[in-house]
């Protein structure tokens, strides 16, 4: 399997609201599509390296789609076309400039864990959603 197969959300695994919203995001979306895999995991460290996203670079959500690469308020509104009715209309905010929404989002982002905390355990954790999760590039979501 190679980048340019893969539907995969990569966020930051030991964010609260991060999980939250990953948890929200496998609530509302219309067909199970996306991967799964926290940005500290090893399964999303060739993925980073092969997109040029440094190591340790928790401050986005990141989408790899169809062999692209989606940051910030570009993922949120790429991921929105996958839900469930109302959901897909936020995608309005498409025309308020890239840089404006990533200015909000890098804001939100920069007190994530003074307003929200620290995960206790990583949605990735969860039985439920083992097979979502991206183990590696090379095996199955099944281990």
């Amino acid at each position: 399997m190679s980048a340019d197969d893969l539907a995969v959300v990569l966020f930051d695994g030991d964010c609260a609201f991060c999980n939250g919203t990953v948890r929200w995001l496998l609530r509302h979306e219309r067909a199970p599509r996306y991967r799964l895999a926290a940005l500290q995991s090893e399964a999303a460290q060739p993925l980073l390296a092969h997109f040029g996203v440094p190591a340790g670079d928790l401050g986005s959500v990141l989408v790899i789609d169809r062999g692209r690469l989606y940051r910030k308020t570009a993922a949120v509104l790429h991921l929105l076309r996958e839900l469930r009715w109302p959901w897909p209309l936020l995608r309005v905010f498409v025309v308020v400039p890239r840089f404006l929404r990533d200015a909000a989002y890098d804001y939100v982002g920069a007190r994530r864990y003074r307003w929200w905390g620290r995960a206790e355990s990583c949605v990735v954790a969860d039985p439920a959603l083992r097979a979502r999760v991206l183990v590696s590039l090379s095996s199955s979501p099944t281990s």
